[in-house]
């Protein structure tokens, strides 16, 4: 019962926080949060399937495209994209795309969550590397589909004048939403048998545990939340094209989730905003800057060999990332514990 009051507690005060941001601080801090905000959604998903489950997968960027396509074009009016498209003319089925902002997110996700049970019965009859090869694969198919078939995506030239809903408000309580949602699933029962898989799938299968079912039910979630993660960044930019779901944005997750520790939804977030906040607030570096009077010039992408020298170390002194497979509520109560049984110890 106090676990339950502690958790209502934070939660009710983690969307206290997200209204106030939202309401009092500037545009260009609140854009740094919604991005750290889109992509700490898009990492909690990706390590359900990769850290959790084990399964080394390469795909976030496809379905990622998948969810910001599908979310675009039920926000854009149908007279804003007969005008936009200028290739060639939109298809009939995308002229009767409708839906409102809410509506449009979940349709995102469930479009993703359905392909990647499609996708599971391929890609699930291989392991490893294989897994990883099929993977990226996907990721290219999608890329390649959104630049050749200009009747559905308009092409190479994207989809621009999407409304912009987007809002911290929204961006933040979804991936709270997420990040609850994650947590839930480890500790269930389908999370300790994704673990199984992971630790080791041929003694998960002698005890009986279905394994295809596991990891096809990992995919589908992680697919669901990439998905939503996509709809949110297509109305967050309001302009999207498919040069920006290539496999740079796959790299950026999984530097995220090694960093945090796989398996760790809390190191995830803690890694999201070191990462996303951490290229941002380096920006500096980029610039003149006058040091004991010498200026030292503008050295445009400083600030990202500096930011890969500190990633580096980080990993050189925490091997396993900044919280291993553990939850920062699970290191807390091992401390607590220590403490008592030291004072128990001392009486």
């Amino acid at each position: 019962m106090q676990k339950f009051i502690t958790n209502t507690l934070l939660l009710i005060l983690a969307i206290y926080l997200i209204y106030w941001a939202n309401s009092n601080l500037d545009n260009y801090t609140l854009s740094i949060l919604n991005n750290i905000g889109i992509f700490a959604i898009l990492a909690l998903s990706y390590n359900l399937i990769n850290g959790v489950a084990g399964q080394f997968s390469l795909e976030p960027n496809g379905f990622v495209a998948i969810g910001a396509y599908m979310a675009a074009l039920f926000l854009i009016p149908s007279e804003t994209k007969v005008d936009m498209f200028a290739l060639v003319d939109p298809a009939p089925v995308v002229l009767q795309m409708h839906a409102s902002f809410l509506p449009a997110l979940l349709i995102a996700g469930v479009t993703a969550s359905v392909i990647a049970l499609l996708l599971s019965f391929p890609v699930f009859r291989v392991r490893g590397d294989y897994l990883a090869i099929v993977t990226l694969g996907f990721g290219f198919i999608i890329r390649i589909f959104a630049m050749n078939k200009p009747a559905y995506t308009n092409g190479a030239m994207g989809l621009n004048d999407i409304p912009g809903n987007a809002n911290f408000l929204w961006i933040g309580i979804i991936a709270v939403i997420t990040f609850v949602v994650m947590l839930h699933i480890i500790y269930s029962r389908f999370g300790r048998a994704m673990k199984a898989v992971r630790d080791d799938e041929d003694a998960a299968i002698a005890m009986g545990v279905n394994t295809f079912w596991i990891k096809t039910s990992a995919f589908m979630t992680s697919a669901f939340f990439e998905g939503v993660g996509g709809g949110l960044l297509a109305s967050f930019l309001t302009t999207i094209s498919p040069d920006q779901f290539t496999f740079l944005l796959t790299f950026q997750l999984l530097i995220i989730i090694v960093l945090g520790g796989l398996g760790s939804m809390s190191g995830t977030l803690l890694a999201t905003i070191l990462v996303m906040g951490g290229m941002e607030w380096l920006r500096f570096l980029d610039d003149d800057m006058n040091i004991f009077g010498y200026h030292t010039g503008a050295h445009p992408g400083m600030r990202m060999v500096v930011f890969a020298i500190l990633l580096i170390i980080m990993m050189l002194f925490a091997r396993k990332g900044l919280f291993g497979d553990k939850e920062i509520g699970d290191t807390v109560r091992k401390r607590l514990g220590r403490r008592k049984q030291n004072a128990g110890g001392d009486a």
